[in-house]
């Protein structure tokens, strides 16, 4: 019963996490041609589902990476940096500036540049999303080793009930991707929304990064924003946006009345 319920809360939590995956793969799906935007979201969930499982396995040499690596200390500022750092660090930066390029795309209408290189922008796509998925794979393995016992269920027990906590997860965002998808393709607002809920997730790993190495600025040390708050306001924010083009679409209808 124990070892049920950890796949099923490991499983909800892999989906949870796996949001902003599926809102970015999206987004970059939507800039290549309509008969491969499949095969690029299934790809690079694919991938992900590989990333995960090949770091379960590896799972002493993660641990491993959050040694310290550089020791920075000076009068104002002091900390450390560790291969986990790093790897969120860039990340997050990425994602700061793929949202913030992307959101500087569609107020500017420069839309109809990148359209026209639909076609050479497959494989591209898909090195973005795998090189992503590298880090929010590390965030994913961190949570399931925090949740599954290794004492409780064996090492073995344990690996398996994360291994088939990822392929289901995937799994089921496979089937879903292509409605979030079109559904955030096909309206504008959400994909401001999700370009800035990116945004914020990319701050979120910058300050991930910084927690790790225990920076401390002015003898203030940087702390981690709760993934809760953040999937709260998202959640919170689509809601509303649902509500208000439900309104929309019903002053619509009754206009035409």
């Amino acid at each position: 019963a124990n070892a049920w319920f950890a796949l099923l809360t490991l499983t909800f939590l892999e989906i949870v996490l796996g949001i902003d995956n599926i809102v970015f793969i999206s987004i970059v799906s939507n800039r290549i041609d309509p008969k491969d935007q499949r095969k690029v979201r299934n790809t690079g969930l694919f991938l992900a589902m590989i990333f995960r499982i090949a770091l379960l396995f590896g799972i002493q040499w993660v641990v491993g990476l959050n040694r310290p690596l550089i020791n920075l200390e000076w009068s104002w500022f002091h900390g450390y940096i560790t291969g986990q750092s790093i790897i969120i660090f860039l990340g997050g930066l990425f994602l700061l500036y793929k949202s913030v390029s992307e959101i500087h795309h569609k107020i500017e209408g420069d839309e109809e540049v990148h359209l026209s290189t639909k076609k050479t922008s497959l494989w591209g796509s898909v090195l973005q999303i795998a090189l992503l998925n590298i880090v929010f794979s590390f965030d994913s393995i961190l949570t399931a080793v925090g949740l599954v016992s290794f004492k409780e269920f064996g090492n073995t027990g344990a690996l398996v009930i994360m291994i088939l906590a990822v392929i289901i997860s995937i799994a089921i965002m496979m089937l879903f991707s292509g409605p979030v998808s079109r559904f955030v393709n096909g309206h504008p607002t959400i994909q401001i929304l999700g370009l800035s809920f990116l945004i914020l997730i990319g701050v979120m790993l910058l300050a991930e990064a910084s927690h790790m190495g225990h920076f401390s600025l002015f003898g203030q040390e940087v702390g981690t924003i709760p993934k809760g708050y953040l999937y709260f306001a998202i959640f919170f924010s689509l809601m509303v946006e649902f509500f208000n083009t439900k309104m929309k679409k019903n002053t619509s209808l009754s206009k035409k009345q």
